[in-house]
């Protein structure tokens, strides 16, 4: 996001607030990103239950995320929204009318007292998506007064899913049974299905069975007669190419 550009160098007491308030067709909902000198990323979200503008949302989130920042004693913070109505009245160069507007203008600024330093800047709705994405979650989901909320689970997948779908126990027998089974007697493993059937038909292609028939091994690049231990007797027709 361009916001985390902006706010690059370090500063240890420094603390950034994201905010973010919308309604869609689910309902009203409020996000708010807080961001650690050392760059944690701490969310926080809410459904409002009542009715309100967007405006209004827009405020309750800054709000929100103003007292999260008093409650971790935090001094020093930049705020970023992508309300320019918001922002601009915040920072007084907007004049506020709205009568319930002026309710919350008042509120912020007996807030910001509790900060050595305090600032707000617009940052555009694209470079605001990670707030937006609490937004859209907390309309989503319905709570009610003291139901809990299970935790949103964020897991990082190294691998696809299929290769994970495995669920049977281990025979103990090593990977290579099934394609010696099959080129030594042509039997396929009990259960197997047809597709199963054709995946062990191509990989026993790659091996063959050397002199005792103990002895297993993997095809790397053609091998002459001498070591497949074969003796060839009688005319060759037709003959090779090279008159051979």
């Amino acid at each position: 996001m361009a916001l985390f550009e902006e706010v690059e160098s370090f500063d240890k007491e420094k603390w950034t607030l994201v905010f973010d308030g919308a309604y869609n067709g689910l309902g009203h909902g409020i996000g708010v990103i807080l961001i650690s000198p050392e760059n944690q990323f701490i969310p926080f979200t809410a459904r409002l239950c009542f009715d309100c503008t967007n405006n209004i949302a827009y405020y309750e989130a800054c709000v929100m995320g103003i007292k999260e920042a008093i409650e971790s004693k935090v001094k020093v913070l930049e705020i970023y929204g992508d309300s320019l109505l918001v922002i601009n009245q915040t920072k007084g160069q907007w004049e506020t009318q709205d009568a319930k507007l002026i309710l919350y203008h008042t509120h912020i600024k007996e807030l910001t007292k509790c900060f050595e330093k305090i600032t707000f800047h617009h940052i555009p709705r694209e470079g605001n998506q990670l707030a937006d994405t609490l937004v859209t979650l907390s309309s989503m989901f319905k709570t009610s007064i003291g139901q809990d909320v299970s935790v949103i689970k964020i897991q990082q997948k190294n691998k696809q899913a299929y290769c994970l779908s495995i669920e049977e126990e281990p025979d103990g027998m090593p990977w290579l049974y099934d394609i010696k089974s099959y080129v030594k007697n042509k039997e396929y493993p009990l259960g197997i299905s047809e597709n199963g059937k054709r995946v062990l038909r191509r990989l026993s292609t790659n091996f063959f069975l050397n002199g005792d028939r103990k002895s297993f091994k993997r095809f790397s690049s053609p091998w002459p007669f001498s070591l497949w231990g074969m003796v060839v007797i009688g005319l060759i027709e037709p003959k090779a190419s090279n008159g051979h």
